[in-house]
């Protein structure tokens, strides 16, 4: 039995859940999800706990079993707190604006890049640093990566697009190796 599967997702003040045939629906004060359940995994309400259960021991619903116990957890955590991706803009004349509710990215190219968000989706920006807020963690995860693949890092100096919290390792240069080889 998956280890993550079994656990029980306990559910917070506020929150209401509907499962009925094949679906489970998440209402909280932020907001909705749905979620379609695969065919050999059952979803059950017990009091103040959901508990996601197999009915079949085959590779594919044991494969599903924690999986689907995970996203309906990540809808609980959605609808309550939300989700949240930081990105920074890094490099010499790369800046960020928030002209609306769309990012304006001026990384280099000969125009600006203009973002717009789709429905559930917030920016903000301040200090070149973009926030990507939603109740949808693989939606907010998708934006930000679309949004990162504008001007990805640059692995010599470091410029472009990157997760606040990822660490570039910078690869050294044509003089670098250049000065290590003529010292012989």
């Amino acid at each position: 039995m998956s280890r993550i599967g079994r656990q029980p997702i306990t559910i917070p003040e506020g929150v209401q859940i509907e499962i009925d045939s094949g679906r489970v629906k998440v209402v909280g004060p932020k907001g909705e999800l749905e979620l379609k359940i695969p065919e050999g995994i059952k979803v059950e309400q017990n009091q103040q706990q959901i508990v996601v259960s197999r009915s079949r021991n085959d590779k594919k619903t044991k494969a599903n079993h924690g999986t689907i116990r995970s996203l309906i957890n990540n809808m609980v955590i959605g609808v309550t707190q939300g989700w949240e991706k930081e990105l920074e803009v890094v490099g010499t004349g790369y800046r960020v604006n928030l002209e609306g509710n769309k990012l304006v990215f001026k990384v280099g190219y000969s125009h600006p890049v203009v973002v717009e968000p789709p429905e559930g989706i917030q920016f903000e920006a301040a200090d070149n640093k973009v926030k990507i807020k939603g109740i949808n963690k693989e939606l907010v995860g998708n934006w930000a990566a679309k949004i990162r693949r504008i001007r990805p890092p640059d692995p010599y100096k470091g410029k472009g697009i990157r997760y606040s919290d990822e660490v570039i390792k910078l690869k050294p240069g044509k003089a670098a190796k250049a000065g290590s080889a003529g010292g012989q």
